[in-house]
C-alpha cells in the first residue's frame, strides 16, 4: 500500500515507523511507551506524570542545558518509591534513546548498581531493545553493535559508543560521558556502617575520576532512602550540586519543593498517592503493614528515619500483666560476652525467650513457670493464634570468665532453656568452649551465631517489623523495663550489650521458622489444611 508523506508517495509500513521515529526523537516519555513492548513484552504500560517528570529532567542532560554561570546541568539526584520504573527509566531506555533517536551513538555509559545481578539485568535488557527490530527499522543506520564486544557485561558500537555495567565498588579503569548509578546500597548494605562506608568512599573518591569531560559529562543517581547517611544524604549534606527530585510515595506538603528546572510534585492533597493507577490504596497499606515503620520512611517516604526516630520504640513491647506465663513451647536464650570487671567496659547480657501459640481446643497446663520464676499449677484456655514471643528474663553484669558461666548455667536451669545463642567472636568463642566442657553441653545446645558481616544496627533493623506487630511480649518487671529502655534508646545509648541479645534471639527463631508473622502464618495454615492427613506438625524442628 502506497500512502503520501510530506508530498512524497512511499509504503504505508515505511510511512508509520517514519511518524513513530519522529515522535521518539521529540521525546523520551514517548520512546518508552513506543518501546515498551520491546523491554516488557508480558506487561501492559501504564503511565504517570512522574516518568514526564523525570523524562524532563533527563532530556534536560541530553541537550546540554546551561546554567548562567556556563556550567552544564549534569548532576541529578532522584529519590523515588519500588516499581516506578526507576532502573528501566535511567538504565534502559535513556541510553538507548540517546543513541539512536537523539544520534548520540558515541556516548558512553557506566551504569552501577549494589549488585552485578541488577547491573547486567539492564545491561541485557538494553542491548535486547537496541538489537530489537522495531529499533533496527528506525535507527539501525546509526546504531550497530561490534562483533567483538558484545557482552552482558559490556557492549560497544560502531561509532565507540558502549555500555558497560559495573557493581558499586568496582568502576576503576573506565570512563564514561554518563555515569548511572541505580541503587548503590542493598536494604542489608545501607544498614551496615563498614558496607556503607566503603560504598560512599567509592562514590565520592572514585566515581567523579570516572567521566570523560569533567565539565560536562553527567552523574545521575536513582535510589530510594535506606539511611540517614546513604549516598542521598552526603550528596544532600555536602551540597554536591546535583538537582534533586524527591517523590515519597504519599505526598507530604512540607517537604514538596521545586526543582531547578522549576518542576514540582503535581500532587495537592496531603497522603495522596503517587502512582494509583499501579499502586492504588489497599496495595500500599498491604505493603506498608508488610515491610515495617522503618521500611516505609526510607523505601515509600524516602525519609530514613520514621517520625519519632528509633529502631524498636517502646510502644511496641505488647505488655504481658498475667500472674504468670503461658505454656512455652520453645525457650531460647542469648548471650552477649565480655568477661571483665572493669567499670568502663560493657558489661555481659543474657536474654531468655519463650515462644508459645495456642490451640484449638482448651490447653490443659499442669505446670509453667511465672514471671519470677517459679513453677505454677494453670489450667488455662488459649485459642489459636500464630506464635508470639515472650521475653522471660534478663541481666548484665560485669563478671569474670569463671563467673560469667557460672551465671549462664544458673540461668540455663532455671528457665529451662533449650538452645543458647553466643556471637561467634573471641570471647564468645571462649565461653562456648568452657560451657560444652564444664557442662557437657553438645553443638545443638551451645549455639555459635555468624552475624555474616552485618553490624548492630543492621541486625536489629532486621527484626524490627516483628517489633512493630506486636509480636513481642515483656512482663512488667524492673529487668524487663531496662532491656525496653536500652532498645529504645539504640544506637544513641551508653550500652547495647542487651540490644545485642535481642537481635541474636529474634533473628535466630526468624530464620528456623519458630517466630513468623500473621500473614505468613495464615499461608501456614491454609497450606497446611491442603495436607490434612498429615497430622499435627511440632512447633520447633527437631
Amino acid at each position: 500500500m502506497i500512502v503520501e508523506l510530506f508530498g512524497k508517495k512511499i509504503d504505508a509500513i515505511e510511512a508509520l515507523t517514519s511518524i513513530s521515529r519522529d515522535e521518539c526523537e521529540e521525546s523520551l516519555a514517548e520512546f518508552i511507551r513506543q518501546a515498551w513492548h520491546i523491554v516488557e513484552p508480558g506487561a501492559e504500560y501504564i503511565h504517570n506524570w512522574h516518568v514526564d517528570m523525570i523524562c524532563y529532567h533527563l532530556e534536560a542532560i541530553t541537550s546540554g542545558v546551561e546554567f548562567d554561570d556556563g556550567t552544564k546541568y549534569n548532576r541529578l539526584l532522584i529519590n523515588v518509591p519500588p516499581g516506578m520504573m526507576k532502573s528501566l527509566l535511567t538504565n534502559v531506555f535513556w541510553p538507548s534513546w540517546e543513541w539512536g533517536p537523539k544520534n548520540m551513538p558515541h556516548m558512553r555509559y557506566l551504569c552501577a548498581s549494589h549488585s552485578m545481578d541488577l547491573a547486567i539485568r539492564d545491561s541485557t535488557k538494553m542491548r535486547r531493545l537496541i538489537e530489537s527490530e522495531w529499533y533496527q527499522a528506525r535507527w539501525g543506520d546509526r546504531v550497530q553493535i561490534t562483533k567483538d564486544q558484545n557482552q552482558k557485561t559490556k557492549f560497544e558500537l560502531t561509532s565507540t559508543g558502549f555500555r558497560q555495567a559495573v557493581a558499586a565498588g568496582s568502576i576503576t579503569g573506565a570512563r564514561g560521558d554518563r555515569v548511572i548509578i541505580d541503587d548503590p546500597h542493598s536494604v542489608e548494605g545501607a544498614n551496615s556502617d563498614q558496607q556503607r562506608a566503603s560504598t560512599l568512599e567509592w562514590f565520592l573518591e572514585a566515581v567523579p575520576t570516572r567521566l570523560n569531560k569533567p565539565m560536562e559529562s553527567a552523574i545521575v543517581v536513582i535510589m530510594q532512602r535506606l539511611h540517614e547517611e546513604d549516598v542521598s544524604g552526603v550528596i544532600l549534606e555536602k551540597g554536591l550540586g546535583y538537582d534533586h527530585i524527591m517523590l515519597p510515595m504519599r505526598y507530604e506538603p512540607g517537604r514538596a519543593y521545586e526543582t531547578l528546572l522549576g518542576y514540582e510534585d503535581q500532587r495537592t492533597e496531603e497522603g495522596q498517592l503517587l502512582f494509583p493507577s499501579r499502586f492504588p490504596e489497599v496495595v500500599v497499606d498491604r505493603d506498608e503493614n508488610a515491610m515495617g515503620p522503618y521500611a516505609v520512611a526510607g523505601q515509600f517516604q524516602q525519609s530514613p528515619e520514621p517520625r519519632g526516630g528509633g529502631v524498636i520504640k517502646r510502644e511496641w513491647w505488647t505488655p504481658w500483666k498475667q500472674p504468670s506465663y503461658p505454656p512455652f513451647d520453645y525457650v531460647i536464650a542469648a548471650v552477649d560476652t565480655a568477661y571483665t570487671t572493669k567499670s568502663e567496659n560493657d558489661p555481659s547480657a543474657m536474654t531468655v525467650w519463650g515462644v508459645w501459640k495456642g490451640g484449638d481446643q482448651t490447653a490443659v497446663v499442669t505446670r509453667a513457670m511465672d514471671r519470677d520464676g517459679q513453677m505454677a499449677i494453670l489450667n488455662r484456655q488459649y485459642k489459636e493464634e500464630h506464635p508470639r514471643c515472650m521475653l522471660m528474663y534478663a541481666w548484665a553484669e560485669r563478671l569474670e570468665l569463671h563467673e560469667l558461666i557460672e551465671r549462664v548455667q544458673e540461668t540455663m536451669d532455671a528457665y529451662g532453656v533449650e538452645k543458647l545463642l553466643v556471637e561467634n567472636k573471641a570471647s564468645g568463642y571462649s565461653v562456648a568452649q568452657e560451657l560444652r566442657r564444664v557442662y557437657g553441653y553438645d553443638e545443638f545446645a551451645v549455639h555459635l551465631i555468624d552475624p555474616k558481616g552485618l553490624d548492630k544496627l543492621a541486625r536489629l533493623y532486621s527484626i524490627q517489623h516483628i517489633f512493630a506487630e506486636g509480636l513481642i511480649y515483656a512482663p512488667e518487671r524492673p529487668w524487663a523495663e531496662i532491656v525496653i529502655n536500652q532498645a529504645a534508646q539504640f544506637p544513641r545509648g551508653k550500652h547495647d550489650d542487651l540490644v545485642d541479645t535481642i537481635s541474636m534471639a529474634l533473628k535466630h527463631l526468624r530464620e528456623i521458622g519458630l517466630l513468623v508473622r500473621g500473614s505468613e502464618w495464615t499461608a501456614n495454615l491454609d497450606d497446611s489444611r491442603m495436607h490434612q492427613g498429615a497430622g499435627p506438625q511440632p512447633l520447633y524442628p527437631v
